[in-house]
Order: C-alpha cells, then sequence, then structure tokens
C-alpha cells in the first residue's frame, strides 16, 4: 500500500498493557499506527522493540487528560498521514480506596486519564474518522457495568465511557463511522501489578468481582479490538463487549 492507502490507527495508553498489545496487534494487520502515551520511556522502549521494528510505528507523548495535547497531537498525525481510519481509546488508571478517603487530586487524576481523555481525543478524532468510514473502540471496564466496593472513582469514569459511547453512537448514527466499547475484566498488566487495595477492606466485598476464570492478557482484549476495528465488525456499533470471563453474566 502506497502511504495515503495505509490505513492509521491512534492507540492511546501505548507504552504498556492493553494499549502496547494493541499497538503490536494493528501493526501485524498493515495499519501505521501512532502510539500515545505520557510515559516518554515506555514509547521509546516500544519503538525500539525487535517485535515491531520491521513496521511503521510512530510515538507521540501525550498527556489525555489535557484537551490541548489530544487536539494537537491528533492534528499531527493527521498531518503527517493525511487520514486517521481507528482510534482506540485505552489509556486508563486504576486505584482501590475507601470513598470517604478519596482525594480531590485522585478523583480529578481519575476522571481525566479514564473519562476527559476519552472525550478529547475522540473529539479531535471524530471529524477524520468520517471521512474514512473509521471506527472508534473506548476500552471501558466490567467495573462499569456492575456494583463494586472500594472502586467507586474508577466504576464511575467506566461508567461514564460505557454511556458515553452509546451517546457517540446514536449522535453519528447516520454517518458511516463505527463507535464501540470493549469491557474488560481483569487483566494481567502492570496496571494489575501495581494495583494496592487499602488493608482494612472487607475482603467479603471484593471476592465476587474476582471471577472463576482468572486474568486476560492484554493480547486477548487487544485481539477483540482488532476484531472491533475490522470489516467484519461492520454491522457492529453503539455495542459494549464484555470480556471478563462471564464476570458480568450472572
Amino acid at each position: 500500500m502506497t502511504k495515503t492507502e495505509t490505513k492509521i490507527a491512534v492507540v492511546t495508553g501505548a507504552a504498556s498493557g492493553i494499549g502496547k498489545a494493541t499497538v503490536i496487534t494493528l501493526l501485524e494487520q498493515g495499519f501505521r499506527v501512532s502510539a500515545l502515551d505520557i510515559d516518554t520511556e515506555g514509547l521509546e522502549e516500544l519503538a525500539h522493540s525487535p517485535s515491531i521494528e520491521k513496521y511503521e510505528c510512530d510515538i507521540y507523548t501525550t498527556n489525555v487528560s489535557s484537551r490541548n495535547e489530544c487536539h494537537t497531537t491528533i492534528e499531527k498525525i493527521f498531518e503527517m498521514n493525511g487520514r486517521i481510519d481507528v482510534l482506540a481509546n485505552v489509556a486508563g488508571i486504576a486505584r482501590s480506596e475507601h470513598m470517604t478517603k478519596v482525594s480531590e487530586e485522585s478523583w480529578n487524576q481519575m476522571l481525566g486519564v479514564n473519562l476527559s481523555g476519552v472525550f478529547w481525543c475522540s473529539q479531535a478524532a471524530i471529524p477524520h474518522l468520517i471521512k474514512t468510514n473509521g471506527s472508534l473502540v473506548n476500552v471501558a471496564s466490567c467495573s462499569g457495568l456492575m456494583g463494586q466496593a472500594y472502586t467507586v472513582a474508577y466504576s464511575a469514569t467506566k461508567g461514564a465511557v460505557i454511556s458515553m459511547t452509546k451517546s457517540m453512537a446514536m449522535e453519528y448514527i447516520k454517518s458511516n463511522i463505527r463507535i464501540n466499547a470493549v469491557a474488560p475484566g481483569s487483566v494481567n498488566t502492570k496496571l494489575v501489578d501495581n494495583y494496592s487495595i487499602p488493608d482494612d477492606v472487607d475482603m467479603n466485598l471484593i471476592k465476587p468481582y474476582m471471577g472463576f476464570r482468572g486474568m486476560a492478557e492484554p493480547e486477548e482484549i487487544a485481539n477483540v479490538i482488532s476484531f472491533l476495528v475490522s470489516d467484519d465488525a461492520r454491522r457492529i456499533h453503539g455495542a459494549v463487549i464484555t470480556v471478563d470471563g462471564g464476570l458480568t453474566a450472572g
């Protein structure tokens, strides 16, 4: 494919976890990928990874909680490539806290990354995606579909992402853009490795959310994202695809 024919995918949270796996998966599918993350070191490591050195991957240090940075980066990507075909909003943070102890800083950071980042990147990319009949996928969470103790702030952001996805899908129902969400359960990433739970929580309130089938690998979520942006999913619009081992089935 020529430069103008090559499809362009933008992936946030690309330096690790689901984002990194999504970058690699889309590269393998023939996309040129623009990888966004606030972690410059992680992006550099990704860009020089032997597994992707033969592919076309551009990196952009971006704080997705900033409207200006989201819009500026998306426009740079468009100016460089002349098109944008896919946006995967993967960037996210998580923590477990007593609701009454959530600080203003913690709350604002959670909303900034998990919710505002999805909105600002989508706002900037949708005009370009409409021109290419493109696809947008937001990574939500099963926490946005069910009540979970000690994750009130996190669950609030993910529930909002799900509602926002459906609302965006309806606003653009008469265009050919496709907008969907993926709602994973626990995934084996650095986010989980660094996840801490307050010492004095009631574990009986947490156990129901652990599921019965263990954690997914990042590549499993990336494969679902890859499917949703493919032509095989051309009839899927406004959907929330759970990838949680049945956690939200009961």
